[in-house]
């Protein structure tokens, strides 16, 4: 249709232009009037031919070709109330002229309509491919560690069995100890990997939530560990915010544990406040322990990714990275302020309640 509009445009520049008795117009007037018609002639024509070289998708290919018709459909209403007013001198030649105006002006913002709708399509596409992705990839988190789970637990099981009826060397008997040890640090991993996996997929939807009683409530699941290690834990009146409240209870419980497992010689000293930021609550965890390096500020946040060997701390390595998942799952932000030797603050952000 482009191609055809172009090239009816060119058509009649030329003919209004070069045949005899058309309009009796001076010929500086006819060449004018040519070259008003003919380039928006000659855009559409060329336009409309080199179309499918674009990065325009075919399917949009309309909505240019509608906001072209638009253009001629708006010119021709302009004129006919000028029409209304006064006698036009030289109809068939305004026509050509405002059409011509209003089919150019109409393609190039059909175009630009075009290619925003075309970006909308492939962004829509490039979701459902992630979407699909993800499933198919929690699908295999969720089998590997159903499959795996079990024959984890039968090694561990009968090398405890072996260990207690049979009469070992204290050589054999620590070669079991590691071999036990090891099948639960990979169940304990395969746990975490799922968890990871399931963050977006498996959340209960947001809505309010009360950090305060969040809070008391992972205090009370962790009152063992706290007394144990004798640790002081306070906090600021925490707000409410938009949240999953199953996944900020493990939120909080994960960065205390990393708090009370890397603390310092002295009692371990853990505060908790929050300051609203415009839209958001800005949430901070601080410690007094052993602190991290500039350098691992990033890094500690990553899968897996460990500062220290198990000797000195155990754990799976995916505390952190679970926690980041579960702030980026809220739209918010999480990051460390910390120096060696001088303690840590986790920092996150999550959405106020009354957030537009």
């Amino acid at each position: 249709m482009l191609v055809i509009l172009g090239g009816l445009y060119i058509v009649f520049a030329l003919g209004h232009t070069f045949v005899p008795g058309v309009e009796d117009e001076p010929l500086g007037t006819d060449i004018a009037m040519a070259i008003i018609v003919g380039i928006p002639g000659f855009v559409l024509l060329y336009g409309g031919y080199r179309l499918p070289e674009t990065d325009i998708r075919p399917e949009v290919y309309s909505v240019i070709v509608e906001w072209c018709l638009g253009g001629i459909g708006v010119m021709v209403g302009l004129l006919g109330l000028v029409a209304l007013a006064a006698e036009l001198r030289n109809p068939v030649q305004n026509i050509l002229i405002l059409t011509a105006i209003g089919s150019v002006a109409g393609f190039a913002a059909g175009t630009h309509n075009a290619r925003t709708k075309t970006r909308e399509l492939e962004l829509e596409e490039t979701i459902e491919r992630l979407e699909a992705s993800n499933e198919r990839l929690e699908q295999f988190a969720y089998a590997a560690s159903h499959d795996l789970q079990e024959p984890l637990r039968m090694v561990s099981s009968y090398l405890q069995l072996v260990e207690r009826r049979a009469e070992l060397s204290g050589e054999t008997e620590e070669f079991l100890e590691y071999a036990v040890d090891g099948a639960d640090r990979m169940r304990e991993m395969i746990d975490g990997l799922l968890a990871y996996s399931r963050v977006d997929s498996r959340g209960s939807p947001l809505e309010p939530v009360d950090l305060d009683t969040v809070f008391e409530g992972v205090l009370e699941d962790m009152q063992l560990t706290i007394e144990e290690c004798d640790a002081e834990v306070t906090s600021d009146s925490l707000p409410e915010v938009r949240g999953d409240a199953g996944q900020l209870r493990q939120l909080f419980q994960n960065l205390l544990d990393n708090a009370i497992e890397y603390r310092g010689e002295s009692t371990p000293r853990i505060h908790v406040s929050a300051e609203r930021t415009n839209s958001t609550w800005e949430v901070s965890v601080h410690d007094d322990g052993i602190g991290i390096a500039p350098d691992d500020q990033e890094r500690v946040f990553d899968v897996f990714q460990r500062l220290h060997g198990r000797e000195e701390h155990p754990g799976s390595g995916i505390g952190l990275a679970l926690a980041e998942r579960i702030v980026e799952r809220h739209g918010g932000e999480i990051w460390v302020d910390s120096e060696p030797g001088d303690g840590s603050t986790f920092s996150f952000t999550l959405p106020a309640v009354n957030a537009q």
